[in-house]
C-alpha cells in the first residue's frame, strides 16, 4: 500500500514513541473483524453503513492515541493516508480513461500470457498502476465464463507478487531505495524468488483455468466475439499515467507529489471522451469504498505499527528465515510499507548498523536478511484483501462488474492458505532457510 515515504522513515526514528500499551491495538483488531465479519453477518447493514463503522472505529483509535501520546504520529498517519488516496485515486481515474479492446471468451493460454505480461508491467508502473490499467480488460476477456478465481489470481500476481523486481514495483521496495538500497539491487538479488513465485502461480492458475474451460459449454467459449486486433483507446492517458508514476519520486516540498498526481487525474478526466468511461463502465463507487475503509484502517493501525517497531527486537529475529515469516505474517494484515521499514530498521539495529548511513555495510553482511524482508513484504501482501492497496480496489471493481467474489475468510481459506502459502513456504525454504 502506498503512503508518504518520508514519514514512514520517521517511524524508524528511535525518538518516536514506543506505541503505548498493547490495549491500544484493540480498535485495529475491531476494524479487521468488521471488514471480515460484517459482510457475512449483516450484509445489507454493512453495505449501507460501512463508512460509519470506519469513521467510528477510526475516531476511537485516534482519540486513544491522542490521549496517550500526542498528535505528531496522527498527523503523520493523516499525511500517509492522503498520499495513499492520491496515488490510488489518480491511477483509478486515469486507468478508467484507457479502454483496451480485447477479444472476449479468452482461452486459458491467452489468459496465462496476459497475466505474465501484467507481472512484468507492474515493475514499470507499479502494482497499483498495472492493476487499475488491466483489471477491466481482464474482466472483459473472461466475461462469458468469469469466476472468482480469475480475479483472485489477478490479485496474487499483478497486484502483489509482480512488483518484486524494482523499487517502482511496490512501496516497500521504494522505501528501501530511499533508505539507501541501490536501485538495481532489487533486480539483481530478488529475480530468482520472483521468477519462481510468478512461475508457480501461473502454473497453478493454468490448471484451474483449463479445468474451468473444459466445463464451459462450447456455445459459450467459442468463437471469440471481438473481431480484429487488440486496440488501445484513450492512449493519451498513458502520458498522465507516466506523470503519476514519476511523481512518486518527488519528496519535497510537502504535498507537491500529491498535487501532481491529482492534477494528472483531473487533466485525464476532462480530456477523456465520456464514451470511453462508459465503455469501461466507470464509476467512483469502488474508490469511495476503498477511501472509507482505509481511512479506518490507517487511523487504527498507528498503535499496532508503533508497538511492532518498539518490540521487534524481542521477537527472536535471528535469521533470514524468521525475518521472512514475521515480515510476511504482518504484511498480510498491516500496511506492508511501514512493516518493511519497521523490520528493516530492527534488523539494522540488531546488526549494529544505522540506515541510511550504513546501508551498504548492512547489505554487505546481511544481504539475505534484506532479501527476505523485501520478498516477503511484497509477496505476502496478497494474503488478504487488506494486505495491499490494489487488492480491495480490484475486488470492488470486479463486484461492480457482477463477479461473485469470495468474502474475506473464503479468500483466505480457499485461496491464500491452500495455494499461496505453500508456494511462499517453498520460496522461503529454498532461499532463506539455513
Amino acid at each position: 500500500m502506498h503512503a508518504a515515504f518520508a514519514s514512514f522513515i520517521a517511524l524508524a526514528d528511535p525518538a518516536s514513541p514506543a506505541g503505548g500499551p498493547l490495549w491500544m491495538v484493540a480498535p485495529f483488531g475491531a476494524m479487521l473483524l468488521a471488514v471480515a465479519l460484517m459482510p457475512l453477518i449483516f450484509k445489507h447493514h454493512w453495505e449501507r453503513f460501512f463508512h460509519l463503522w470506519s469513521a467510528v472505529l477510526g475516531g476511537i483509535g485516534i482519540g486513544c492515541y491522542l490521549t496517550m501520546t500526542g498528535g505528531a504520529r496522527v498527523c503523520s498517519a493523516a499525511h500517509d493516508y492522503v498520499s495513499f488516496m492520491a496515488l490510488i485515486g489518480s491511477l483509478f481515474v486515469v486507468a478508467g480513461g484507457i479502454h483496451l479492446r480485447v477479444k472476449e471468451n479468452a482461452g486459458p493460454w491467452t489468459n496465462l500470457i496476459f497475466l505474465a505480461i501484467g507481472s512484468v508491467l507492474a515493475n514499470a508502473i507499479g502494482t497499483t498502476g498495472a492493476s487499475m490499467l488491466l483489471i477491466r480488460p481482464w474482466l472483459r476477456m473472461n466475461r462469458s465464463r468469469i469466476a472468482g478465481f480469475h480475479v483472485v489470481f489477478f490479485i496474487f500476481l499483478v497486484s502483489n507478487v509482480a512488483g518484486c523486481l524494482t523499487p517502482i514495483g511496490d512501496p516497500p521496495l521504494f522505501l528501501g531505495y530511499l533508505s539507501g538500497v541501490p536501485f538495481w539491487w532489487v533486480l539483481s538479488r530478488c529475480w530468482e524468488p520472483w521468477l519462481l513465485t510468478v512461475g508457480l502461480l501461473l502454473g497453478v492458475f493454468l490448471v484451474f483455468d483449463l479445468l474451468h474451460f473444459r466445463k464451459t459449454p462450447p456455445s459459450v467459449k467459442e468463437p471469440e466475439t471481438a473481431s480484429g486486433t487488440w486496440r488501445v483507446y484513450g492512449a493519451h492517458n498513458l502520458a498522465f499515467l507516466a506523470i503519476i508514476v514519476g511523481s512518486v519520486f518527488i519528496r519535497r516540498p510537502l504535498f507537491l507529489r500529491e498535487g501532481a498526481m491529482l492534477a494528472a487525474a483531473a487533466a485525464s478526466w476532462f480530456t477523456t471522451p465520456r464514451r470511453l468511461h462508459q465503455s469501461n463502465e466507470f464509476s467512483f463507487g469502488p474508490l469511495k469504498e476503498v477511501a472509507w475503509l482505509f481511512a479506518g484502517i490507517f487511523a487504527t493501525m498507528i498503535p499496532a505499527l508503533d508497538y511492532l517497531h518498539a518490540n521487534a527486537g524481542s521477537l527472536g529475529l535471528t535469521s533470514p528465515w524468521r525475518f521472512y515469516w514475521v515480515t510476511g505474517s504482518l504484511s498480510g494484515f498491516l500496511d506492508n510499507a511501514p512493516t518493511y521499514m519497521a523490520l528493516l530498521t530492527s534488523a539494522a539495529g540488531i546488526a549494529g548498523t544505522e540506515i541510511p548511513a550504513q546501508m551498504r555495510e548492512f547489505i554487505l553482511h546481511h544481504d539475505r536478511t534484506l532479501m527476505a524482508i523485501s520478498v516477503s513484504s511484497v509477496c505476502f501482501g496478497a494474503a488478504t484483501y487488506i494486505g495491499n492497496g490494489p487488492n480491495f480496489m480490484v475486488k470492488a471493481i470486479a463486484e461492480q462488474a457482477g463477479v461473485k467474489m469470495p468474502d474475506f475468510f473464503r479468500y483466505i481459506f480457499l485461496f491464500s492458505i491452500p495455494i499461496l502459502l505453500p508456494l511462499l513456504f517453498l520460496v522461503g525454504l529454498l532461499f532463506f532457510r539455513g
